[in-house]
């Protein structure tokens, strides 16, 4: 077998070894927060008040009145938020418990555990003008959990949904991460919704995310 060759077979063992040893993402992301690790470095320093600049701006041009936030997280990128009315909704019980201390006195807040497979809404409690996804995609790394979360992430919409994320497969180096197209997921399971706007970051800040805003098509082209 040639070097290259053993180059290759080698990086796909220790790929497949980590991915043993990973507990899966739900796991992963409580005992992380249970240990004292926060939501990562995203949502810390430059690129937190980057983040936030963009959607509190479209928050504010757009009317929003109600936010849902499907992976709050720790809540200091929410801590930069100038939000009307929000739901944060996280899989870690601990991160939503630093929440709820952090945010005590905000009385537009409330905050809930979400497992998968253990909320069912066909009556629509959950709802909101905008449906918010802050570099979550990329961390579902199961097949399941992903499409669950696409679904309800646009399920909660009634107006606009905003992604920040990637938007490209790529060739992961840890095991915590898996990039997808979510847009092939959009153009195959929620017609009803257009691109309204992207925006990228600046040059200075290390971060392989863009901003997307997704608009529901009704609002277009109303009948």
């Amino acid at each position: 077998m040639c070097q290259g060759s053993w180059v290759s077979l080698r990086t796909k063992l220790e790929g497949a070894a980590r991915r043993a040893r990973f507990p899966g993402s739900e796991r992963y992301w409580e005992r992380r927060y249970a240990a004292g690790g926060n939501s990562g470095a995203g949502s810390y320093g430059e690129t937190a008040s980057w983040k936030a600049g963009v959607v509190n701006g479209w928050v504010r041009d757009l009317g929003v009145r109600s936010i849902i936030d499907w992976g709050c997280g720790d809540g200091n990128q929410l801590s930069l938020a100038d939000y009307p009315k929000y739901l944060g909704i996280d899989r870690s019980p601990t991160a939503i418990k630093r929440c709820i201390e952090q945010f005590a006195d905000q009385a537009q807040m409330s905050f809930m555990t979400f497992r998968p497979g253990e909320l069912h809404d066909p009556a629509g409690w959950f709802k909101a003008d905008l449906a918010l996804s802050m570099e979550v995609i990329f961390h579902l790394t199961e097949d399941e959990v992903y499409q669950d979360y696409m679904s309800r992430l646009f399920g909660s919409a009634e107006r606009y949904v905003v992604i920040c994320s990637n938007d490209e497969v790529g060739t992961e180096k840890v095991p915590t991460e898996r990039h997808r197209r979510f847009s092939d997921w959009i153009a195959t399971h929620a017609r009803g919704w257009s691109l309204k706007e992207r925006v990228d970051p600046p040059s200075n800040l290390d971060l392989m995310s863009q901003m997307y805003l997704y608009e529901a098509r009704d609002q277009v082209n109303p009948s």
